[in-house]
């Protein structure tokens, strides 16, 4: 006889007093409920069941026997949802939330691929840079950069987010390629931020484990690192940007690394959901496909 069914036998049995509600209630015959108690009773070498012809009541045996057999039976129904929910295709609407930058040139053009692959899925997806609260503000999931401290979100980590220095073909043969990072100090560079111009911007650098920090001048700055992407297309400076996106402008020519013996700053990033509850379908869905792209092994 098959384990588990005895088991489910045994406990319905046990829940309703007797082997004749049992057997109305799994729609099999008395007999047969005995007989799968009787397995089970000869498989453990132990009576489970006092059984007389008018009561019947557990063993000691037969008590800890049918916890037991609960917890079984709740993780083997466990286990059979969570194998249909995986079969199932993800469905409806997901909102997420990412950094700017990130979320334009990387995100977005996966985001298209991912619902292209499941034609039954819609993505609100909305770029900032600011902290959310996703529970207040209604997000499912979140891309951030940088450290998380925050027990409320589960949090899966995703590759460094690198950054690299790069200029144009055109600027570097009318300027000089800087050699050292000191070197950038003689140099325009384009910083992205917020920094009032009272306010520096420093860049840092790092070789064999020591750390170089220099000041960012130049005449352009910018809180849209878009617009500091074609400045220096343009050949108005070296900017300092994710290397990830930066990797196809200098395949294409358009951009040239600066400083290439030393690492920029790098930061780490992760995929966040709220936690306390169990993740739908969809959620897992672009979770796995995000971690698959832009995760520590992933094709980026």
């Amino acid at each position: 006889m098959d384990r588990l069914t005895s088991m489910a036998v045994f406990v319905k049995a046990s829940d309703l007093g007797s082997f004749a509600s049992a057997a109305e209630a799994m729609g099999m015959s008395p007999q047969m409920v005995a007989k799968h108690v009787v397995f089970l009773e000869d498989r453990l070498g132990a009576t489970l069941l006092h059984r007389t012809t008018r009561r019947q009541s557990l063993t000691d045996v037969g008590r800890a026997y049918y916890d037991r057999c609960k917890l079984v039976l709740a993780e083997a129904e466990a286990a059979d949802t969570l194998a249909l929910d995986m079969r199932s295709r993800p469905e409806g609407m997901l909102r997420v939330n990412a950094p700017v930058t990130f979320g334009s040139f990387s995100l977005a053009p996966f985001v298209t691929r991912y619902l292209d692959r499941y034609p039954g899925m819609q993505i609100d997806l909305t770029l900032n840079d600011r902290f959310i609260d996703p529970l207040e503000e209604g997000f499912e999931v979140m891309i951030r950069v940088g450290e998380v401290d925050d027990t409320s979100l589960v949090a899966h980590p995703l590759a460094p987010y690198r950054l690299i220095a790069c200029a144009s073909p055109a600027y570097l043969h009318r300027r000089g390629t800087p050699e050292t990072p000191a070197d950038l100090e003689r140099h325009d560079c384009l910083a992205y931020g917020y920094w009032s111009p009272s306010i520096p911007c420093r860049w840092l650098f790092s070789r064999n484990g020591k750390a170089e920090e220099v000041r960012a001048n130049g005449r352009f700055r910018s809180n849209d690192w878009k617009a500091l992407l074609h400045a220096a297309i343009a050949g108005f400076g070296v900017t300092l940007g994710p290397e990830s996106i930066l990797n196809g402008e200098i395949a294409a020519g358009r951009l040239v690394r600066v400083l290439p013996d030393y690492e920029g700053p790098a930061r780490p990033m992760h995929i966040l959901h709220p936690a306390g509850r169990r993740p739908t379908v969809k959620l897992r869905s672009f979770i796995d496909a995000v971690i698959e792209e832009f995760g520590p092994k992933g094709k980026r």
